[in-house]
């Protein structure tokens, strides 16, 4: 499953930093390239909805394996599409969409393998790994968004640079194919044996938790990377390699708190890990937007980024705890969709106000809805433990 991650998030690495690239070398402009943005967004997210509700009733393994074969005829027709109708129809039924693999087919099937994997006082660990993986082979994967251009350089011509990527997505996918059918299947159900819906017994409390991640999700909008790229050239003329020094270790920092948040969970529990790792996160963001000094203000965004992602394993980890096994790709799917798309809606809510001059709220308002989610997190769901808690 780590494996499967890694060859998955190598590939979203490179293919949402050249995707717009390509896109305009076939000549397309930005309205269309926005255009395909949105609907490769939509269809992932109608695809992971989808797919969660559709693994309570068939073989998880059998759907990972399905999901490669859509990922690999998603790179192989990129590679060969030509005209903005086929590159629309690829965007709205392949994998690869701007948000880099957090919307994905599959997201939901990779959880509930994982926590059937895994023993109950294993999964926070095993879902940290997992979260580390993706984000240092998602790492690794922008900087061989750079391989056009030396590919460029030995004679290859640019489009032709492009394509090959895409190509080398397509491989990807069958490579993580080859992981998938490693993995063991599920326990054999007879029909009468199956659950009636997706989501039953914990209905309420998977979307009282999609209700309370999306508002995390749409706060977090205020703050994502570009715009936090842009607060830090406009108001202190940061340059560009510098920014790219500060990003590359905010990143590298975020990947390694995620096996300390599995080891504070561990001890003080998962709701009270997301909610007294975030809080602070906040805080610091909302310093950072205020302090005047260049210095400071990137210290405090660091000790953010330390902090910050510390809930992605336990919130991973608490979803699958909560709900019944049968629940948990319907679980995975419902509590992870409504958050990208609550999330594409503030950055323009963002850049209004940086357009009015007021840089600094964006970051103020994201750490206050943040801090705010917290405690409605810690108030809802203090009482249910998962089953190592109990």
């Amino acid at each position: 499953m780590y494996a499967a991650r890694a060859f998955r998030d190598f590939g979203d690495g490179f293919a949402a930093v050249l995707l717009p690239v390509y896109l305009a070398s076939i000549g397309l402009g930005p309205l269309e390239i926005g255009v395909v943005a949105t609907v490769a967004l939509l269809g992932s997210a109608l695809l992971t909805l989808g797919i969660g509700f559709l693994a309570v009733r068939a073989d998880r393994r059998t759907l990972l394996l399905a999901a490669s074969g859509l990922m690999i005829a998603t790179g192989l027709a990129y590679a060969r599409s030509s005209t903005y109708a086929v590159v629309l129809l690829v965007a709205f039924l392949g994998t690869i969409n701007p948000s880099s693999g957090s919307v994905s087919i599959f997201v939901p099937l990779e959880h509930a393998v994982l926590s059937r994997l895994v023993a109950d006082a294993d999964r926070t660990k095993a879902f940290a790994r997992y979260s580390l993986l993706g984000a240092l082979a998602a790492a690794l994967g922008a900087l061989a968004a750079t391989s056009p251009d030396f590919l460029v350089t030995i004679g290859m011509s640019r489009r032709t640079a492009l394509k090959a990527m895409f190509v080398l997505y397509a491989v990807l996918g069958v490579a993580g194919g080859l992981v998938y059918a490693r993995i063991p299947t599920g326990p054999n159900t007879s029909p009468q044996d199956r659950p009636a819906a997706a989501l039953g017994p914990s209905r309420a409390i998977v979307y009282k938790l999609a209700a309370l991640f999306s508002i995390d999700a749409f706060a977090g909008g205020f703050a994502v990377q570009s715009l936090m790229a842009l607060w830090l050239f406009s108001k202190f003329g940061l340059s560009l390699s510098t920014a790219g020094v500060f990003f590359f270790w905010s990143g590298v920092l975020s990947a390694v708190s995620f096996p300390v948040a599995a080891w504070l969970s561990s001890r003080i529990g998962l709701v009270n890990t997301m909610v007294f790792t975030h809080i602070p996160s906040s805080i610091c963001l909302i310093v950072a937007a205020l302090v005047p000094n260049l210095y400071a203000s990137l210290a405090f965004l660091l000790v953010r980024a330390a902090l910050s992602q510390m809930d992605v394993p336990t919130r991973s980890s608490y979803v699958m705890a909560v709900v019944t096994p049968p629940e948990r790709p319907a679980a995975a799917s419902v509590t992870s969709v409504p958050r990208s798309l609550t999330a594409a809606a503030s950055p323009a809510i963002a850049g209004a106000l940086f357009a009015a001059g007021l840089e600094a709220w964006p970051l103020v308002i994201c750490g206050a809805l943040k801090i705010l989610y917290d405690l409605a997190l810690l108030w809802a769901f203090r009482h249910i433990k998962p089953p190592e808690e109990r």
